[in-house]
């Protein structure tokens, strides 16, 4: 983690820092040394702790057996750091518990028997060889040692057992530095399982070989992978499911169309298709979308979710004759993107932008200024405009204006002044930049208005609950926080509203959209005005008659009984907990299926709405998938090899996601006024290639604006000269009416393809 300086004693000119955490220690604690993570000064009593912010924690709590008690703490800190040692201590049996059951869930083939062995494996000997409890503080690990030394008599204490680990660990990580595995490769679920199979087998065990993999291993995974799946069918049949859509180009110039389902328990690869011999016309992406409906079951998908592009525009069409039950809507996260686009460039907007990615540039164009502004910033980054920079620019700005008094102390310097690139033009506009002070009050300005739309993007571009029920409010709500960051001066921000108004005509007001905003009590209950607003009213009225189409007793009584119900809160809808719809933690969906029993058909029609996501940001994250599979050394798979795989890999990591989350018990919906607990990743327009916001828990940062946490991101460049040497394979520019198609680089280097240190 990065260390941010918190105030300066003018005595001794000691620096007391603290680490950018939210640990509750830090609030009793300060490092005293930037360069000794681990010693720490309780700032009531001045003691030192030598063993960082948990034994400062003891101290504090007055509890433990290492740590000294402090004499001055409050019982509010105490009752603070005990019930944070508590939570850690928890977490840690939490985790010792989920290690032990992953391991219980391997089983290989034993052999023999007898009650006095513990396990029996193969040996390369002609004779398998049985361990015993004894043997693990016996045996040598080493295949290279000699005969003599493998039966050495060795001490039979703890220390031994750990030396054989370390010697183990070893050659793991040899293979992962030999072969450039990215280090997270192996903190997974997946690689334990791999080792607890392999340490049960013991000695004499033949890795696959590259055969195996390719053929009969993949098969059978992808059947195990397929099967898993299914436990999905029944939740879309209950909640419905959207399908989702898009095109790619691989590495072979071979343009691949995507297909993708979403449904409450998360977003599931359907197939990839090679379209490299038709065009991408709206007929040809109809019949693979007609495909995946029928495989899905047209009864259980309630929507089609696709980009803005013409081609899909025309699908549309196509739909809406064929299919006329199923919706079509566009992808949230894409029209959002167009309306930070839009937005910033706006000339006032691009004039700060402009000038903020003017001095970034600047600064990581040379070693020198770079190391200088890294030393003022304790080793913290600038995160740089990519590629796609409509919300990567707002991280940016964010960024910037966190370290504003580092940066105006470096350019004060006389490091800076000594560093002869400063001297230049450039150099002097960057001072310049980062002394003028209406550039920081622009800066602030510029979040201000870009903000609100950020966090609808994060709520809509997550996966931890459906965001269709949100969307509309939220907006509505982003537009009114835009006001006001103008003051409600109409001459002020009436461009800004023009634009956000433009791209969500007919894209982000249809029908579903405000059925949603209707039918979810959040905001319907909230404000009884909606119920009287004709074109929300008009809006639901049309999402019934696509929903029950050709069903008229069931329409009027959606439209004339149930829904003057639920308006007027008959029946269940009066119970004192369904008010619980007014608190941020609860799930639309399932606030239905509780108190919508005496409307049945809106009932039905509520929560399969409800339980829709908004955008097909999960069918664009796929190419990720594809791009760390089909790398340039991997560049001869065939399209059926490279479909099964990314289907395993995928699905996989998407089954292991919601695991996590439901074990977590990540609240259900991400409100705007909650952003900080950001739904994972942040995909700038969708592309992989832009400004993704990785965790990371070394180097994470925390933008004071809005607590929206990011951390440095290795890929996405400042300049505009840098960018063509360090393109990402896949850059897609996203134009409004246009039919585009993916462009491809090829690497002089693979640095972008793994992400070693996050």
């Amino acid at each position: 983690m990065s260390i941010q300086e918190d105030n300066v004693t003018t005595g001794d000119q000691v620096n007391l820092l603290k680490r950018n955490s939210d640990d509750v220690g830090w609030e009793y604690g300060v490092l005293v040394d930037a360069k000794n993570k681990d010693k720490v000064r309780c700032k009531f009593c001045n003691h030192q702790s030598q063993r960082g912010i948990h034994r400062l924690k003891e101290h504090v709590a007055n509890v433990g057996k290492n740590a000294k008690k402090c004499r001055k703490s409050t019982q509010e800190a105490k009752d603070k750091c005990l019930k944070s040692l508590e939570d850690a201590k928890r977490k840690r049996e939490e985790r010792t518990v989920c290690e032990l059951e992953l391991r219980e869930a391997v089983e290989v083939s034993r052999v023999g028997g007898g009650d006095d062995e513990v396990v029996c494996v193969g040996s390369s000997q002609s004779q398998p060889k049985k361990l015993g409890p004894i043997d693990k503080w016996t045996r040598s690990i080493d295949p290279k040692s000699s005969t003599a030394e493998s039966f050495k008599q060795q001490q039979l204490n703890k220390e031994l057992w750990k030396e054989r680990t370390r010697e183990v660990h070893k050659y793991i990580a040899r293979w992962v530095y030999t072969h450039a595995i990215p280090f997270y490769a192996c903190d997974n679920d997946e690689f334990k399982q791999m080792c607890e199979a392999i340490g049960q087998f013991g000695a004499g065990f033949e890795p696959p070989s590259q055969r195996d993999l390719r053929e009969s291993l993949l098969d059978e995974e992808y059947a195990r992978t397929k099967s898993l799946l299914q436990e999905r069918e029944a939740e879309k049949t209950k909640s419905g499911c959207s399908i989702m859509t898009d095109a790619w180009s691989d590495r072979k110039r071979r343009s691949i169309m995507n297909l993708c389902s979403n449904c409450v328990d998360g977003s599931s690869f359907i197939s990839s298709k090679e379209m490299s011999d038709v065009s991408h016309t709206s007929e040809v992406i109809f019949e693979l979308v007609d495909k995946a409906i029928e495989e899905n079951g047209p009864g259980d998908v309630v929507q089609v979710v696709t980009d803005n592009a013409s081609n899909n525009m025309g699908e549309k069409k196509l739909l809406l004759e064929k299919r006329p039950r199923i919706f079509w809507t566009s992808c949230a996260t894409q029209t959002i993107n167009l309306m930070l686009q839009g937005v910033g460039n706006i000339s006032r907007f691009k004039k700060v932008i402009d000038r903020a990615k003017a001095f970034t540039i600047f600064i990581y164009g040379h070693t020198r200024t770079l190391d200088c502004m890294r030393h003022f910033t304790e080793g913290r980054e600038i995160i740089r405009p990519g590629v796609t920079r409509f919300a990567s620019a707002f991280l940016t700005l964010g960024s910037i204006l966190e370290k504003k008094d580092q940066l105006k102390n470096m350019v004060i310097s006389s490091r800076w002044e000594s560093i002869r690139e400063c001297q230049s033009k450039k150099g002097k506009n960057a001072y310049a930049t980062i002394m003028h002070p209406n550039f920081w009050k622009d800066v602030k300005m510029c979040l201000n208005v870009f903000e609100p739309l950020v966090k609808v993007l994060r709520l809509v571009d997550g996966d931890v609950k459906p965001s269709m029920g949100f969307l509309f409010g939220e907006l509505i709500k982003a537009k009114r926080e835009i006001k006001q960051a103008y003051g409600n001066d109409e001459s002020c921000y009436k461009d800004v509203i023009a634009i956000v108004d433009k791209k969500m005509n007919g894209r982000l007001d249809s029908p579903l959209h405000l059925a949603a905003y209707l039918l979810n009590p959040y905001y319907s209950y909230a404000n009884q005005s909606i119920f009287d607003d004709g074109t929300v009213t008009v809006g639901f009225i049309n999402c019934v008659e696509t929903f029950y189409n050709d069903d008229d007793e069931m329409q009027d009584q959606a439209v004339n009984v149930e829904l003057k119900k639920f308006q007027s809160r008959e029946g269940n809808f009066s119970k004192k907990l369904a008010k619980t719809c007014q608190n941020f933690d609860y799930n639309p969906a399932s606030w239905w299926r509780l108190y919508g029993t005496d409307t049945p058909t809106l009932q039905k029609m509520a929560i399969r709405i409800l339980s829709l996501t908004s955008s097909s940001s999960a069918c664009e994250r796929n190419w990720i998938t594809f791009e760390a599979i089909h790398t340039k050394r991997r560049n001869r798979l065939t399209t059926a090899r490279l479909n099964k795989l990314v289907f395993i890999q995928f699905n996989s990591k998407m089954m292991s996601k919601r695991q996590k989350i439901k074990s977590k018990k990540i609240s259900d919906v991400l409100l705007s006024t909650d952003s900080s607990e950001a739904q994972g990743f942040l995909y700038v327009d969708g592309d992989d290639c832009a400004a993704n916001v990785y965790r990371d828990e070394d180097e994470e940062d925390v933008m004071p604006s809005t607590g929206i946490q990011w951390s440095v991101i290795s890929d996405a460049m400042g300049a505009e000269e840098q960018l063509e040497l360090r393109k990402s394979a896949r850059i897609r520019h996203i134009y409004e009416g246009e039919e585009f198609e993916s462009e491809v680089e090829e690497f002089e280097e693979d640095v972008d393809e793994e992400m070693d240190d996050y």
